[in-house]
């Protein structure tokens, strides 16, 4: 069964209603009605996973058109890897506002999974969940349920746990005495030692992990790693510094919010009723009213900023493409250079990189540089995109002609 591009980002068992439509203006007025409907119910992160593959996918096969099968492989595998690194960032930022996320109607559904993420960093030992909260962008803690479930047998009737490695199975071929004198420290060893090395060995990578695969691929090793997964990861760590301090103030205005404004109001919604029953509730409190409803939009301003800055950068990567950010910019490409133009693998533009040039007389930082880096001139991107928008709409017009 052939599916399209609808179905692929959730418009399911609708294909069929679509293809008995011959009327391209009902088609197209069926196509708009039916895409609000994808977030309806809020935006999760499952949402954003499809997105992603359906454009990852759209862009193997323009790829596969432009160069051939090899390179397309190569350069959507580039975007895979970069586009990943940003959905890790995401998952992270995500269970940082959690609480917040809660708050925010199109949001909640994100502040619901945090919890789940958050429950899950916190359980990485509990065997008997893992296995259904594992999850694809999370390698070691898949790595660590593989290990288990292929290590350990559970005695349905009794709920004892045989260990199925080397040891153990020669443990189990010795006469009773040995047996007897071993099986302390054996248990000791499993139930104890291993789990508290592993423990420790786990928060000594959670902490260092990043900056040690940072430094051995993009430093060490970048001859190998290609210039857009080396921008891409060296961003993410410049934007690090300053995302803390956006957090925080968002802790801050939430909790001011929450434990010092509302109550007030509360209280005073309370007096004015015992004083005066038939007095509106809200006389008297339009100040306080006023500044929880402010502080709950600016709460919502950089919360929605940071996370569309951050979904913003998956959607680049993904694409191979780069885009420009006062001052953080700059400060990631005078760590890893220009981009090579002589490479099909560096990925888009940077029109930013062709204006810095010895004899510039810019004296003021822009902030646009054009979709995707690309300047004010059109490329062969957007020029393509606007013909095929006006051969459409040729044709559209074209039906009431007759």
């Amino acid at each position: 069964m052939l599916y399209s591009p609808l179905d692929f980002v959730g418009i399911e068992n609708q294909l069929s209603t679509l293809q008995n439509i011959n009327d391209s203006s009902v088609k197209l007025e069926w196509i708009f009605n039916k895409l609000p409907t994808l977030f309806q119910g809020g935006l999760q992160l499952s949402d954003i996973e499809t997105i992603s593959f359906f454009l990852i996918f759209i862009r193997f096969i323009v790829l596969i058109f432009r160069y051939n099968l090899k390179t397309s492989t190569y350069i959507t595998f580039i975007g895979i890897f970069a586009g990943y690194l940003w959905y890790r960032h995401l998952i992270d930022v995500v269970s940082w506002y959690g609480q917040v996320l809660v708050k925010i109607s199109f949001l909640e559904n994100l502040g619901t999974i945090s919890v789940d993420l958050n429950s899950n960093g916190n359980s990485l030992f509990d065997d008997e969940s893992i296995g259904s909260e594992v999850h694809w962008y999370n390698p070691g803690q898949l790595f660590y349920y593989t290990i288990i479930k292929s290590t350990i047998r559970t005695d349905p009737a009794t709920g004892i746990k045989y260990y199925m490695d080397p040891i153990s199975m020669a443990i189990s071929s010795l006469d009773e005495t040995t047996k007897n004198r071993l099986l302390p420290y054996y248990y000791t060893t499993y139930n104890v030692i291993i789990p508290r090395i592993f423990e420790g060995i786990s928060l000594f990578w959670r902490q260092l992990s990043g900056v040690a695969a940072y430094s051995l691929i993009t430093r060490i090793g970048k001859r190998y790693c290609p210039y857009l997964v080396r921008w891409h990861w060296t961003f993410l760590l410049v934007i690090a510094f300053l995302e803390q301090i956006v957090v925080y103030f968002v802790f801050r205005v939430t909790y001011f919010r929450q434990f010092i404004i509302q109550p007030k109001v509360l209280t005073a919604i309370a007096s004015q009723i015992k004083d005066d029953p038939m007095q509106t509730p809200l006389d008297g409190t339009f100040g306080l009213a006023w500044q929880s409803d402010f502080l709950y939009g600016l709460m919502i301003f950089f919360v929605v900023a940071h996370l569309g800055l951050i979904i913003s950068g998956l959607f680049h990567a993904i694409c191979g493409q780069y885009f420009y950010f006062p001052f953080l910019v700059e400060n990631t490409e005078l760590h890893i250079g220009s981009r090579p133009k002589s490479s099909i693998y560096s990925g888009g533009q940077t029109a930013w990189q062709d204006e810095r040039q010895p004899n510039s007389k810019i004296r003021f930082t822009k902030i646009w540089y054009g979709w995707f880096g690309s300047g004010k001139n059109e490329n062969w991107i957007i020029s393509s995109f606007k013909q095929f928008i006006f051969v459409n709409i040729r044709k559209f017009t074209r039906l009431f002609k007759r």
